[in-house]
């Protein structure tokens, strides 16, 4: 245990030498320590699984229980700039303090259990909680679903975004091992949403296996988009005829935002909302690192941590309903376990200039590397910048204004350009 008054910087790199396995996927050994923590449930715990746009749903999620008079925590991973924003209360990062203070409550019952980084971000996350004394928990699942730390909590009810290919050196090389994977989430007798109209064989035989009481889009709730441009939702017993836009950008967000409508309306939540706060909770909502855009000096920067095929495909669609004037910079950096040409293809019509960087991780393929298979899949030739800052300058050097600089790929890009930009940028209206 490190010494009392310990940095929680220092904490985090003490963390990452304690288990061999950056992923160890399991649920007995954070369910040993969670069972020496005084750790109980609260009234009311959400769990948030799928590929793509479990971010969007935790933060709209949280933000329509705030709405709805409930204390609500938020449990995300990983994070773009600081470890705190994993940990959130109504929607503010919790201090350091506060981070470390679980810490040294976990490592004073942990005896020789051997916890990963994630595990033990995982219970400090139920711990912070719980000397909070909230009414609500939003858990985002790491990786997975089935052996995810965060399914150590049995939800009240869940929401299985999408399922896609992505983490298949863990999960499945297909789909339907990965949706296996996912349902791991649902409960018996509980519900569990699933938010796309693309359901996977694996999500109903595993609902009704367990007992899980499925809701699917188009069958058990409704949407669509209105003539003036709003849209409207209906569930089970509740309509809301007149809603404005998320204001999370992309067409996605409108399903994922049914999604969520579906989730606390099974939770018992959505009858404490009318149609206009709804309305003003989702159009307020903002997520850094996806689909976040920037006006640098009359260049468009446009942020979003795109990892694996189906989230290049939502980011193609949204640079390809922007109005560009100008040449698109495409900043990218990618984990090796990641499929770069499913990711590259989708967005090459829409790039003029590649710039491939090594991602800030021991597991990032480097920059060389990335940009021999870009090139080979793109047929174009691709810049090499070791560095996301270093390429974020190279960039903005070949910019003028009407042009725009996307940068995706990985959380671990995402983060470090923010860094650099925060300085000067603002956010585009």
């Amino acid at each position: 245990m490190l010494p009392a008054g310990s940095a929680l910087s220092a904490w985090l790199a003490w963390l990452e030498t304690l288990s061999p396995s950056e992923i160890n996927l399991g649920l007995d050994r954070v369910a040993t320590v969670l069972e020496r923590l005084p750790v109980t449930r609260p009234a009311t715990v959400l769990t948030i699984g799928g590929t793509n746009g479990k971010g969007s749903c935790v933060a709209m999620t949280g933000a329509l229980l705030r709405a709805a008079g409930r204390r609500t925590g938020s449990y995300t991973s990983p994070h773009i700039l600081r470890y705190n924003e994993r940990i959130a209360i109504d929607g503010q990062p919790v201090p350091d303090a506060e981070i470390v203070a679980a810490f040294e409550a976990i490592e004073a019952v942990r005896g020789d259990v051997e916890l990963t980084y994630f595990e033990y971000g995982t219970l400090a996350a139920f711990l912070v909680f719980e000397r909070a004394g909230l009414d609500a928990w939003v858990l985002e699942v790491g990786m997975g679903g089935r052996l995810d730390a965060v399914n150590v909590i049995a939800p009240d009810a869940a929401l299985i975004t999408n399922v896609a290919l992505d983490h298949c050196d863990w999960l499945g090389p297909d789909v339907e091992t990965i949706a296996f994977e996912k349902a791991g989430i649902m409960r018996s007798g509980r519900p569990v949403i699933f938010g796309s109209s693309d359901v996977p064989l694996a999500i109903h035989r595993q609902a009704e296996s367990l007992g899980a009481d499925l809701r699917l889009p188009g069958r058990d709730y409704h949407f669509g988009v209105r003539a003036d441009g709003g849209w409207h939702w209906r569930g089970p017993q509740r309509e809301c005829a007149e809603l404005q836009r998320p204001g999370l950008p992309g067409e996605i967000q409108l399903g994922n935002a049914a999604a969520v409508l579906a989730l606390i309306d099974a939770a018992g939540v959505l009858e404490a909302l009318d149609a206009p706060q709804i309305s003003a909770v989702l159009a307020a909502v903002r997520l850094t690192g996806r689909m976040q855009q920037l006006d640098l000096d009359g260049v468009l920067c446009l942020l979003d941590v795109a990892h694996n095929p189906a989230a290049a495909l939502t980011l193609a669609a949204m640079l390809e309903a922007q109005s560009c004037t100008g040449r698109t910079h495409v900043i990218i950096g990618m984990l090796d376990d990641k499929d770069v040409d499913g990711v590259v293809l989708p967005l090459d019509r829409h790039v003029d200039h590649w710039i491939a960087v090594t991602a800030g991780s021991h597991r990032a393929i480097p920059a060389s590397e990335l940009a021999r298979r870009i090139a080979n899949c793109s047929n174009r030739p691709c810049q090499v910048v070791e560095s996301p800052a270093a390429a974020l300058q190279a960039a903005r050097g070949n910019t003028a204004p009407g042009d725009r600089i996307v940068v995706t790929g990985s959380f671990y890009v995402v983060g470090p350009v923010l860094e650099q930009l925060h300085i000067y940028s603002r956010p585009e209206s």
